[in-house]
């Protein structure tokens, strides 16, 4: 019988709850032991008011982008509550920043979405010619509260008039440090998958003096900028994969000594 390629291999996935389980599957699919271990949690915000005031004049731009799959979900969940049934506006294009997100608003119906292919960051997407011309475009962004400038700095630099709509909020676990802990004390960690670079200093700040065994461990990130993160906290090199699940799920076939899998 032929051994399948994670056989053996503990795997910690520090995914938000809600974005685990589609990787854990194919780990598992793989031989591998996944343990969801979310250094990340996703709350409402308290104050909705910003995101109301976008909401209720939808149909004034001409481009949402979604910078996450959480986006995706929490944005049109708000909308539609908030819209009372309205259509999406026919005029406004949706763009978003990963295949991830891509996917999720493909399956809720979204056609045409604007997204990069190959490289998935805001470089890619801002690279893209729908959003190299946007002098005097009007561009709602829907993401988390806080987190990188990046992309609306740069649209507005190109002229646009950018609003930004928090619909969630990004959270330290209360609880999650000692199950971190307890998953290299019951037995060998053989890789930390990380989204994030907040991702990466949430998961140090859990494990808190072990950390240190992360610079033993392999570490797979989704972008070579969380990776250049991991080499400054000195955890050694980090393996670029990918954002997707099906491409962390073959670098870590690869990793561990498998050409392929099917």
């Amino acid at each position: 019988m032929k051994r399948l390629p994670l056989a053996g291999r503990r795997i910690v996935v520090t995914r938000p709850k809600d974005q685990a389980e589609g990787l854990s599957a194919l780990i598992r699919e793989a031989g591998g032991d996944p343990l969801a271990l979310p250094v990340i949690e996703i709350r409402d915000l308290a104050d909705l008011t910003p995101f109301f005031s976008v909401a209720d004049r939808l149909e004034s731009f001409d481009c949402a982008i979604f910078v996450s799959r959480n986006a995706v979900r929490k944005a049109l969940a708000l909308l539609g509550e908030r819209r009372g049934g309205r259509p999406w506006p026919a005029q406004l294009r949706v763009a978003t920043v990963g295949s991830g997100s891509r996917e999720e608003l493909e399956a809720r119906g979204f056609a045409a979405v604007i997204s990069p292919s190959g490289q998935f960051d805001s470089e890619a997407l801002l690279a893209l010619p729908e959003l190299t011309a946007v002098a005097g475009k009007r561009i709602a962004i829907f993401r988390g509260e806080g987190g990188r400038k990046f992309l609306g700095e740069t649209l507005a630099g190109r002229g646009a008039v950018v609003e930004q709509a928090a619909c969630y909020q990004r959270a330290l676990p209360e609880a999650g440090g000692a199950q971190l802990a307890a998953a290299w004390e019951g037995g060998a960690v053989d890789a930390v998958l990380v989204s994030s670079g907040e991702g990466l200093a949430n998961l140090l700040e859990m494990l808190g003096r072990q950390g240190r065994r992360l610079a033993g461990t392999a570490i797979f990130v989704p972008h070579a900028r969380v990776a250049d993160e991991a080499a400054r906290q000195g955890l050694g090199r980090a393996i670029v994969a990918g954002p997707g699940d099906a491409e962390m799920t073959a670098a870590l076939v690869a990793y561990f000594g498998g050409a392929s899998y099917n």
